[in-house]
């Protein structure tokens, strides 16, 4: 149980005690939340629950917070974790947790090395995350890294809280964008074969494909040069992505991420599932035949009705599509809840979606949608234009063969999905202690190094006295260490990586400040019980600091 868990259940035990005790009047449902106080000084944790009550109890804040301090304190002996318990103004009620609780924390830490801080509150509940899902037209570009970063972190750190989880990738790969893409792959195609062909309406106009094209002409010769138009770009539609896909794998691995399943969206117009998600909501009466299409009404009258079967070709839209893909997730595959990692430009789609699920009878709120924004880059204190490619894009290679794997993970997690972000290059390639993702994986490093000083020395921690753990520096260490369930916690929570990079740093900056003022390892025979004792807190700092690199899909580096 997490320690903001036990003080919670410390506090509706006072509540029930004060109140049976007729010191307080009845509560009712209350909750209590418990934090870190804002100000130092204020203890480990605290709890506002008094002024929550005061409305209810008519009574002064202070008073009940008063009151709620006592009645833990009159069993402190009995409660491990706690050295104290005090009320303050203007009614929050204060937690100071025990050196000797804290000090046994570093054997559980150590029991469990490779799933530390891993809880049980998803219970195992399905989850699918479904991130990227880019058209497979072209290269990964940094807007997609960034909701690639983001979309595994979050699914990390969601399974780490006890969900089952599924990553997954949405290809779309039979809408009228993949459609054009094809089109103007043929046109290209025939143009390197030396053939006037126009370019359609709307075409791909990117220098990738142009590249592409005449590549293609190389590896597969002019036979598609004789063929109907048609058949020939039907044929080299299923090579392109083919080839497409490989090349976004390989893009994806580059920043460590993996999909449990890749999920076609070609595959539910051939197998009759989009049709039959159409006809569901048509007998539910939510579609309408106008000007030709298919439309799938508002919710309400006044909003706005949007199309799902064009009129002309009879095609599906994106929109449409969307919505069965959703209902395939929902219903078909029994997915509890769905979080969807999109780019910026689908704002607009986000309330229509969610709408729509409302009309399949699926709650709306089991649905989450983060959109990832724009990343801009600079060099220091000048912006900087990132691109290989003419300024068109900035592809994901370039930015990791720029900077590295562990720096571009790092750097987008340290940001909210919603805000836009500048990308500093020279600081995330530069090794120094003022570059945050060398700092924390420097910790690392450096702890490792101190581990296998130990070996070499023949320094056995295995009975250390953990009572030797002090001095404030180790202490706060040992605070730190035991803040990763409440990250992770708090992560699922509210569907964000965002907490994970900035208590790396934290942990990284308490474990340096115990390192400049307890020495680890001394040649003086007396100073062994304390090396002793201090290697199991190393140690147990190398564990919290492994888990949250892993969470964010960092390496932890022994040597650097």
């Amino acid at each position: 149980m997490r320690i903001t868990e036990i003080l919670e259940s410390y506090v509706h035990a006072a509540l029930a005690d004060a109140e049976q005790a007729n010191d307080l009047p009845p509560a009712g449902a209350v909750e209590v939340v418990i934090e870190r106080p804002k100000e130092a000084g204020n203890g480990d944790f605290s709890t506002n629950a008094a002024l929550r009550l005061a409305r209810v109890m008519r009574m002064s804040p202070l008073d009940i917070a008063n009151k709620i301090a006592n009645k833990i304190a009159e069993t402190i002996g009995d409660k491990l974790e706690l050295q104290s318990v005090t009320a303050a103004a203007p009614g929050f009620v204060n937690f100071t947790l025990s050196p000797e609780w804290l000090q046994s924390q570093l054997s559980e830490v150590r029991r469990l090395p490779d799933t530390y801080g891993n809880l049980t509150i998803g219970a195992g509940e399905k989850v699918m995350v479904e991130f990227v899902s880019v058209n497979p037209t072209g290269p990964l570009h940094v807007g997609h890294a960034r909701g690639g970063v983001i979309g595994s972190s979050i699914a990390n750190v969601i399974e780490a809280a006890g969900y089952d989880v599924t990553r997954e990738y949405y290809i779309n790969d039979g809408g009228n964008q993949m459609r054009v893409f094809n089109e103007t792959l043929y046109a290209r195609y025939m143009q390197a074969a030396g053939h006037d062909v126009p370019l359609p309406e709307g075409a791909y106009e990117g220098e990738y494909l142009t590249e592409y094209a005449e590549g293609f002409l190389k590896s597969e010769g002019d036979r598609f040069v004789s063929m109907d138009r048609d058949e020939a770009t039907v044929g080299m539609a299923a090579i392109a992505l083919k080839d497409t896909l490989a090349m976004i794998k390989e893009d994806i691995a580059l920043l460590g991420i993996e999909y449990d399943v890749w999920f076609s969206e070609k595959s539910m117009l051939d197998n009759g599932k989009f049709q039959t998600t159409i006809s569901y909501m048509d007998d539910l009466g939510q579609i309408i035949d106008r000007d030709g299409a298919r439309w799938l009404k508002g919710p309400g009258e006044d909003d706005q009705d949007n199309v799902v079967i064009r009129s002309g070709d009879g095609g599906p839209t994106y929109f449409g599509t969307d919505i069965a893909y959703h209902h395939d997730k929902f219903i078909e595959r029994g997915f509890s809840k769905v979080i969807d990692v999109w780019g910026a430009d689908h704002h607009g789609h986000v309330d229509r979606l969610k709408a729509a699920m409302g009309g399949l009878d699926i709650d709306p709120e089991r649905l989450t949608i983060i959109l990832n924004q724009i990343v801009s880059f600079k060099e220091g204190d000048v912006a900087r234009r990132f691109s290989k490619r003419k300024g068109v894009m900035v592809t994901l290679r370039e930015l990791v063969a720029e900077v590295g794997a562990d720096a571009c993970r790092y750097t987008f997690l340290s940001r909210s999905a919603e805000a836009q972000m500048e990308f500093d290059i020279e600081l995330a390639a530069s090794r120094s202690m003022d570059n945050p993702v060398y700092y924390v994986q420097y910790a690392h490093a450096r702890i490792s190094s101190i581990l296998r000083n130990a070996i070499e020395q023949k320094v056995d921690a295995t009975d250390a006295d953990l009572s030797l753990l002090t001095h404030d520096a180790e202490l706060a260490l040992i605070r730190q260490i035991i803040d990763l369930p409440e990250v992770i916690a708090l992560s699922a929570e509210r569907t964000e990586a965002t907490q994970l990079p900035y208590y790396a740093y934290e942990l990284a900056r308490a474990f340096t400040t115990f390192y400049e003022h307890c020495r680890v390892l001394s040649e003086n025979e007396e100073d062994l019980p304390i090396s002793q004792a201090r290697l199991q807190l190393v140690d147990a700092t190398r564990i919290a600091l492994a888990r949250t690199l892993t969470l964010m899909g960092m390496s932890a580096p022994d040597k650097m």
